[in-house]
């Protein structure tokens, strides 16, 4: 299934089950972000399930990510891009695709949490706009708690 799709999904289902409001305000179980980032967290959750968004001043998304037991993202190593690091732990971002946008950059990347859940992490930038997007995505730092050592 494409991810995107899968997305869109998942904030269908969690806005239908009456999970916590989406505020900008309320950080909820999501990583943190530098405070000069300028971005804020869009926060939902249902069961061990997390759903937050970073949203740039004018509302548009930055990056987003899906923390919870399993994801249906499975890396493809054929598809790695860029190497990144996120909380001092190595990653890769794989490339991804949006149909009714060909020309959009897609990026993913999976990280597993010290909790045994895992969080999916996307964003979608024009072409000029990626690496500064990366930056903000790989600015996260998830609660010592959360990432694991692996």
């Amino acid at each position: 299934m494409n991810t995107t799709a899968w997305r869109g999904s998942a904030l269908l289902v969690l806005a239908g089950l009456g999970m916590a409001s989406a505020q900008a305000q309320d950080q909820g179980n999501c990583p943190q972000m530098p405070a000069t980032s300028g971005l804020t967290w869009e926060y939902r959750s249902s069961g061990d399930s997390d759903f937050c968004r970073a949203l740039r001043a004018d509302g548009s998304e930055a990056f987003g990510l899906y923390i919870a037991r399993k994801s249906p993202f499975e890396p493809k190593r054929g598809n790695r891009a860029e190497a990144g690091v996120i909380d001092g732990q190595q990653m890769y971002w794989y490339k991804g695709e949006l149909a009714t946008r060909p020309n959009l950059e897609v990026r993913e990347t999976l990280m597993e949490l010290a909790d045994g859940r895992v969080a999916h992490i996307w964003l979608q930038a024009e072409p000029q706009q990626l690496g500064a997007t990366i930056s903000e995505a790989q600015s996260i730092r998830f609660p010592s708690t959360r990432l694991s050592s692996k």
